[in-house]
């Protein structure tokens, strides 16, 4: 049975993002006072008595609109109706009953879906009059809330988990994550939309569509993978609305929480200065990563055109040459798939254990024919003995008697010698020193 889902919908700025936020016990969804920021549809867990669903924070509802976002954010909507288990309408209780709202409430009817009309912004008892009129709209559930302190959510809660069918055990932590990131416009939406077969996320022509990350599900050979699609990068410098600070924000936060991130890169630009600026937070934050070079079948090629576009790549990101390249198209879907056995790889590849008479083994006479180079005194530096730990990325120690004078270079030496004979293909490690 999978994890029930409960979608909020409603128009522009009534306060649906701000109840996604409180029932999530996060700050997922940007909440602004300009209408219109939330553009895509954002997923949170929700949990209440023990037990879990899902929700489907929505852009504002516009009826019979020809402006380009707001026709694709009511196709997200509908898109959203069909996948869901119950819907929550949030109306503004200031404002009262309005044409749209009764729009939307016949689509309400036709979706057949359980349906419960919150009337936000209710903050005190004394609101709880301006609900009446919204009974008039003919739905069973009507509920006079405050989405911002919380009042009376309980008793919604209470109700919506008597809808809801529950599976007996859930599991959100064992499941792959990969954050796709990258600047604007280099296609990370579709190639969301590609892996799914079907439009999960708004592609425009306009880059910085997308300003929320968005997970998504992936059911690939029998397992669950999660896919972040998240806002396009933009160097500090562009970034004038506060929309778009907190969507550059949450671009991090995706990458910090991933297991393995997908950089993808225009084929036409190559690796460019904001490309190197995530590559070293995800090497910093020890993310595994690779880089998908994105709409290459638009590119005339050679014999060599790969394998002279991976070089230059690989000149550019310098110590970083262990992160593996692939050539992609998320328009014609060429090696997407291939993608995705990669990060599965490179996921495991980061939980890998060597065990520890291996590595001393191996590593001890390597060591011994390219010694560390000498202290300051004179002193011959040695390493005696090598261990492996974390749990959740790839730590080596090494015990010596002069740890503190063995220079960097020497350390890039030791990492490459381990990935020479171990992998690690996509993994930053850390590679610690201490006395023997």
């Amino acid at each position: 049975m999978s994890t029930p889902l409960v979608l909020i919908v409603g128009r522009p700025n009534v306060g649906k993002s701000t109840l996604f936020n409180r029932l999530t016990h996060s700050t997922q969804a940007i909440v602004d006072d300009v209408s219109g920021v939330t553009r895509d549809r954002i997923y949170g867990d929700v949990e209440w008595n023990g037990k879990y669903f899902r929700v489907i924070d929505t852009g504002g509802y516009v009826p019979n609109s020809e402006d380009l976002f707001e026709k694709a954010i009511r196709e997200q909507i509908e898109i959203a109706m069909d996948e869901c288990d119950a819907i929550l309408f949030v109306v503004d209780g200031r404002t009262g009953l309005t044409p749209t709202d009764t729009e939307v409430t016949d689509i309400l009817r036709r979706s057949n879906k359980p349906s419960y009309v919150l009337v936000n912004k209710c903050d005190t008892p004394e609101f709880t009059s301006t609900a009446a009129d919204f009974y008039s709209l003919g739905l069973d559930h009507v509920y006079d809330i405050s989405a911002l302190n919380g009042r009376n959510l309980g008793n919604l809660l209470d109700d919506l988990m008597n809808h809801l069918s529950f599976a007996d055990d859930v599991d959100f932590e064992s499941r792959l994550r990969l954050a796709i990131i990258g600047k604007p416009n280099v296609g990370k939406s579709s190639l969301v939309n590609s892996l799914l077969g079907y439009d999960r996320t708004i592609v425009t022509n306009i880059p910085g569509t997308t300003r929320d990350s968005i997970d998504s599900v992936l059911k690939y050979h029998g397992e669950e993978v999660v896919l972040v699609d998240t806002a396009g990068l933009r160097k500090k410098t562009k970034v004038k609305e506060n929309i778009e600070f907190f969507s550059n924000v949450r671009t991090y936060k995706a990458l910090w929480s991933c297991d393995v991130a997908i950089l993808l890169l225009d084929s036409h630009l190559g690796v460019e200065h904001q490309d190197q600026k995530i590559i070293d937070e995800a090497v910093r934050r020890r993310k595994g990563l690779i880089l998908a070079v994105n709409k290459w079948d638009l590119i005339e090629k050679e014999t060599n055109t790969a394998k002279q576009y991976s070089d230059a790549i690989l000149h550019k990101i310098g110590a970083i040459d262990y992160v593996p390249i692939i050539f992609i198209s998320a328009l014609t879907k060429q090696r997407i798939f291939k993608l995705i056995e990669m990060a599965k790889t490179i996921h495991e590849e980061r939980h890998k254990k060597v065990p520890t008479n291996q590595l001393n083994e191996i590593l001890l006479p390597e060591i011994e024919r390219t010694p560390p180079p000498s202290s300051p005194t004179g002193k011959e530096v040695k390493i005696k003995y090598i261990t492996q730990v974390g749990d959740h990325y790839p730590i080596f120690i090494f015990f010596a008697n002069e740890p503190k004078f063995i220079p960097d270079h020497y350390k890039r030496f030791l990492e490459k010698t381990i990935r020479r004979h171990f992998g690690f293909e996509g993994v930053p490690m850390t590679l610690s020193f201490k006395n023997k």
